[in-house]
């Protein structure tokens, strides 16, 4: 049942990292995979991976900070695969921010960057499947920081619990239409960026000690396998929910290291 044989697929974000395994599972399950990156020669890289699967692929550059270019980024997704079943969005950024030095230009980029494109990036590919009238489902990448409050995460966590609270009210509208709309929401994840943090090896040790159940952070095919089972029929009677694949994190009630 996590075939999806014939599906088309639009994934944001989709050159590298968590967008990159989401591609590659996706494919693998059968869709054809619309790669949407900043960045075109990482989009190609990834489509070519795709092309190696037997599948079709459109590498496709869209700054989604621009509203202007989203829905050039759906047209052009839309021509080359013809037609849109599934959406994935991994875009998403923290400034890290203290509340008492944080500046406007801040708050409104955190929400920009991991909010408002969201939304507005599913509401032209909503209209897309309406239009076709199959249904479809979309899903964004949230966070653990939309769950629970951290020192510096203010904004960021704003952002990620309005995308939580978006996913309800589109996912309750939407489904007159058999869209589903849904989030993951991560915790820490072997992205790239994560890696080249300056602090990722003693933040690694910290979660070894007591943050995360399982001791580890979590890797980027298991974000994009998640993203998969929502995707899938599997999922058919989901929509509107936050899955929070995390290892455990916000499961547990901090009291100290485990015995």
């Amino acid at each position: 049942m996590f075939k999806l044989e014939g599906k088309k697929a639009l994934v944001i974000g989709g050159g590298l990292g968590m967008g990159e395994s989401t591609a590659m599972r996706l494919a693998e399950a059968g869709c054809d995979i619309g790669i949407v990156d900043i960045d075109l020669a990482r989009a190609e890289t990834v489509a070519g991976r795709v092309e190696a699967l037997g599948r079709r692929a459109a590498p496709i550059v869209c700054d989604v900070l621009d509203d202007s270019q989203i829905q050039g980024m759906v047209d052009e997704a839309e021509r080359s695969l013809g037609g849109l079943d599934l959406m994935a969005s991994i875009v998403g950024q923290a400034t890290f921010s203290n509340v008492l030095d944080m500046t406007p230009a801040e708050w409104d980029l955190d929400h920009r960057r991991n909010l408002r494109y969201f939304f507005f990036a599913a509401q032209a590919v909503a209209r897309s499947m309406v239009r076709r009238g199959v249904g479809g489902a979309i899903t964004a990448v949230s966070s653990v920081s939309g769950i629970q409050g951290a020192p510096a995460h203010a904004s960021y966590g704003a952002a990620k619990a309005g995308l939580i609270s978006l996913v309800k009210s589109m996912g309750v509208e939407l489904a007159d239409y058999g869209i589903r709309v849904n989030s993951i929401a991560p915790g820490s994840i072997r992205t790239p960026r994560v890696l080249l943090s300056p602090d990722a090896d003693a933040f690694d040790e910290r979660i070894r000690q007591s943050l995360v159940p399982f001791k580890r952070r979590g890797e980027t095919d298991e974000i994009a396998k998640a993203i998969l089972f929502l995707s899938s029929d599997l999922a058919s009677y989901v929509t509107g929910q936050t899955l929070a694949v995390d290892g455990g994190w916000t499961a547990q009630f901090l009291i100290g290291r485990r015995r």
